[in-house]
């Protein structure tokens, strides 16, 4: 609340500031006009630009976004900001400030709120920003949750305490146990808590229905473990899911408009990025034909699987020799792989090898993101093996996507386990939203040469 406090003062200065940077003196301007007009108009620009942020979650405690995900949300609440702006104006035109003083009310803005959110993040308390779980439960699955703040402290969640629920064997450290004297509702009332986690081992044991229902309906947040994970790691835990969770749960769907805007956007990004590196791919081109003094082929073509299963035929820069299956034996690529050759381990280091993928995404076969295309052998393997496998293959598959943002390469059937956990979360949430903070945090990863083999 506090931070929204002094966004709104932000808001109020910015405006003020852009009248006066603007100087106008036709009587449209902020200076010009009355005191309790431009007060008025002031009061407006905070109101709209602060429940535009509101809307985008931006005051939402324990939302820890990567810078991508803030950006892409900024970004929207300015572009909406500034659409409702004037569409006010238009209807209220004696309020109006002029078009130079808006902009640049909206440019201070920016840069005031950016400013704001850093010191925020330099000198707010841990605890102030972190949303306080009560955790029912003290067995395995409560021992869970104690184990994912133990790796990563730095998670948008306190734990407010333990409840013992009847739980078979206690895991938790004791000091974390909180005894319950009077009902669920008091405790979670006294302990100041934003959400209920039920974590008990076996709900048949005794669970108190009526009091998790008492505080249900008095404003507290209840999750289960599945939907409490899938929050704070954004994946979906393979060893928790069950189809019913599945069949219950929100998403896992994209209109007819969320679809048609998804192509457009996949369509329109990569004709835009096939021009701006159609530099880059030539020159690639002429450096392989020269490693291979013309020999071997530029492009790589393998069947991969797609949409519904459907099977594509992908296109890469050769990165490897042409006779690194030689035996006919489909390999996972390894770190340090001897298949690679001297221009594939350049090309790979900084993602080059990828652009012609974006044909792919031109014909329709591919996104610009979604999960990695695997090879039809490894997927008749995996489905066997891993529950749920085949669901990655509902949305088309990407040039980049969740997976490669937050697991490293993998090249295991574990690994390829973790990866479907987070494969899964972007088949439940797909969309252009999402779709942009994978872009902007690949082009982080693509400058840092990360994850790349």
């Amino acid at each position: 609340m506090s931070l929204a406090l002094w966004e709104a003062v932000v808001f109020f200065l910015a405006f003020h500031a852009g009248a006066l940077l603007r100087g106008h003196v036709d009587g449209n301007s902020a200076i010009a006009l009355g005191q309790t007009t431009a007060t008025i108009a002031a009061f407006v620009f905070v109101l709209v630009m602060s429940s535009t942020m509101v809307a985008m979650g931006l005051y939402q405690r324990g939302a820890q976004e990567q810078a991508a995900g803030f950006v892409v949300r900024l970004s929207l609440v300015f572009l909406l900001g500034t659409l409702f702006l004037a569409l006010f104006f238009y209807v209220f035109p004696s309020l109006f400030v002029g078009r130079g003083a808006l902009a640049l009310s909206l440019l201070i803005s920016s840069l005031g709120i950016l400013l704001t959110r850093a010191l925020f993040e330099r000198f707010a308390t841990d605890e102030s920003r972190k949303r306080r779980v009560l955790v029912l439960g003290t067995g395995v699955n409560a021992n869970r949750i104690h184990e994912l703040l133990e790796d990563d402290p730095g998670l948008g969640f306190s734990i407010a305490g333990y409840v013992p629920m009847n739980d078979r064997e206690s895991l938790v450290p004791e000091y974390k146990k909180v005894d319950k004297p009077g009902s669920l509702l008091d405790l979670s009332i006294e302990r100041e808590v934003d959400e209920i986690v039920i974590a008990v081992d076996d709900r048949r044991r005794q669970l108190p229905v009526d009091e998790i229902l008492d505080c249900k309906m008095s404003g507290f947040p209840v999750l289960d473990l599945l939907t409490f994970f899938e929050k704070e790691n954004a994946c979906i835990k393979i060893d928790l899911l069950h189809p019913s969770w599945i069949i219950f749960s929100s998403g896992f769907h994209m209109g007819v408009s969320g679809l048609y805007g998804k192509r457009i956007f996949d369509l329109c990004a990569s004709v835009f990025l096939i021009l701006l590196f159609a530099p880059a791919m030539f020159l690639v081109t002429i450096a392989s034909l020269v490693e291979s003094r013309g020999r071997d082929p530029v492009l790589y073509r393998q069947v991969r699987v797609g949409q519904n299963g459907k099977l594509f035929r992908l296109y890469k820069f050769r990165s490897m020799r042409v006779d690194a299956e030689a035996d006919g034996v489909a390999r996972w690529a390894s770190k340090n792989d001897s298949r690679v050759t001297r221009l594939g381990a350049l090309l790979r280091k900084s993602r080059l090898d990828e652009l012609p993928q974006l044909f792919n995404v031109v014909t329709g076969h591919m996104s610009l993101v979604g999960p990695r295309p695997e090879r039809p052998e490894f997927v008749e393997q995996l489905s066997e093996t891993i529950p749920f496998y085949a669901e990655r293959h509902r949305v088309k598959p990407g040039v980049t996507g969740w997976a490669q943002m937050l697991y490293p390469y993998g090249a295991s059937e574990e690994d390829a386990k973790r990866k479907l956990e987070y494969d899964l979360y972007y088949v439940k949430h797909a969309g252009v939203f999402l779709d942009l903070i994978i872009l902007l945090q690949t082009v982080e990863i693509v400058l840092l040469g990360k994850g790349a083999r």
